[in-house]
């Protein structure tokens, strides 16, 4: 994993599980065939370019908020 996209992203998703579960996720559906949502001239490990997206702003995450019952 590159240090300096692991560095960018940190200071995009600053709580390091939340960090990790987003990437871990990504990864997954890189390998089940999503295609990537940068370029690049050279050939990057899966949780790098799950890491650049994050740090383009190509994917976000989201909380999981439970609906109060009424």
């Amino acid at each position: 994993m590159r240090d300096d996209y692991l560095k960018q992203a940190q200071k995009k998703i600053e709580d390091p599980n939340i960090l990790i579960n987003v990437v871990s996720r990504r990864v997954k559906q890189l390998k089940n065939g999503s295609k990537p949502l940068v370029e690049s001239l050279e050939r990057l490990a899966l949780e790098d370019i799950a890491l650049l997206e994050i740090v383009k702003d190509k994917i976000s995450y989201e909380l999981y908020q439970p609906h109060s019952e009424q």
